[in-house]
């Protein structure tokens, strides 16, 4: 495990080529199916290659309509599309890319309405079987939220311990738990894995804004990966907060005129692309630390097809945990001139 770099990835849109869809997105009465899905994704796994990008978030549409409870003509598309499923994961194999879901936030395991979680292990059940079908490794995972607080944070985080015990296998098996902004602190799902062993992903952005336990930085992330086996490398999830002011115009309530209000950023929304001086910084306090980094920016592969050129100018240590080179300078800040122009390139 140790002797490959780290990867860099992003999830589930392509910005740097809109034409590039991430799955069937038609709706029920066109019949959609998982084996147009795949054929979009193998475009994107051509994408990836293309750029040496070696992780990527499936969206969690994959398949659609297979667990709407009312369209059974549609609950069967995984079956029918395993030797298609198999295919797929042979070439993201061949590739070296590696492949995981985020499912929805929807998905909630420790919510009061029974029904809610029936849905949720259906839908969790189904993503699970696709990885299987695609014949992919435990580094292919699901990765969930703790849910809701319902006015009591301990009992709900509890309550996710109880569901874990009923998961099936498949589920169990893939499913990953990440610290969020709001409601579950890195502390909490520490909790929750020392009731139930689930792998935990460390979310940087969410560790800020939510740490009530004022947890430090590097113990708290060695604790996660930690939860990981030995054997399987762990993946965190990286991603600046949006820094922008927002003008907005709206009817004044005094006066019933329009007028422009100037909105200071939310600190949990993500910024479009990675601040390359405070992800460096981040690298550099969890040295000697092996795990792959999820960007969640919101350009997503733009995101990191600039942050590579970005780690070789102001930070050449930090690159080369991810097998960058000086000598590959050139051919990286050529792939970002493929996607993106500069304000120079902009004006000229």
């Amino acid at each position: 495990m140790g002797e490959r770099p780290a990867r860099l990835g992003f999830p589930v849109k392509v910005m740097g080529r809109p034409d590039l869809k991430s799955n069937d997105a038609r709706r029920s009465a066109s019949n959609p199916h998982l084996r147009v899905s795949l054929e979009y994704l193998d475009a994107i796994l051509d994408y990836l290659d293309h750029h040496n990008i070696h992780m990527y978030r499936m969206s969690s549409d994959l398949a659609p309509y297979a667990t709407h409870p009312d369209t059974p003509q549609f609950h069967s598309m995984i079956q029918e599309s395993r030797s298609e499923l198999k295919a797929f994961g042979d070439k993201a194999k061949r590739l070296d890319i590696r492949l995981s879901f985020h499912p929805s936030q929807f998905i909630v395991l420790n919510s009061q309405d029974t029904s809610l979680v029936e849905k949720s292990i259906w839908d969790l059940s189904s993503q699970a079987e696709m990885l299987d079908l695609m014949e992919l490794g435990p580094e292919a995972v699901l990765v969930v939220h703790v849910g809701g607080t319902y006015g009591d944070r301990k009992s709900s985080a509890a309550r996710w311990v109880e569901t874990w015990h009923t998961l099936p296998e498949p589920v169990r098996r893939r499913l990953v738990l990440e610290n969020d902004d709001l409601r579950f602190s890195a502390a909490d799902v520490l909790w929750i894995h020392e009731h139930t062993g689930v792998r935990l992903i460390f979310d940087y952005q969410h560790f800020w804004c939510f740490n009530p336990e004022n947890l430090a930085l590097r113990p708290t992330v060695e604790s996660f990966l930690k939860t990981w086996p030995h054997d399987v490398r762990p993946k965190i999830h990286f991603s600046s907060p949006r820094t922008e002011l927002r003008q907005i115009k709206r009817k004044s309530r005094k006066t019933g005129k329009n007028e422009i209000v100037n909105m200071a950023p939310i600190w949990t929304g993500h910024a479009d692309f990675c601040n390359p001086f405070e992800f460096s910084t981040f690298m550099r306090a969890v040295d000697g630390l092996e795990f792959d980094v999820m960007l969640e920016a919101k350009a997503k592969d733009l995101a990191l097809i600039r942050l590579r050129p970005d780690l070789l100018r102001y930070a050449p240590d930090v690159a080369a945990r991810f097998g960058l080179s000086e000598s590959q300078i050139a051919l990286l800040s050529g792939a970002e001139d493929e996607v993106l122009e500069t304000e120079a390139e902009a004006g000229a």
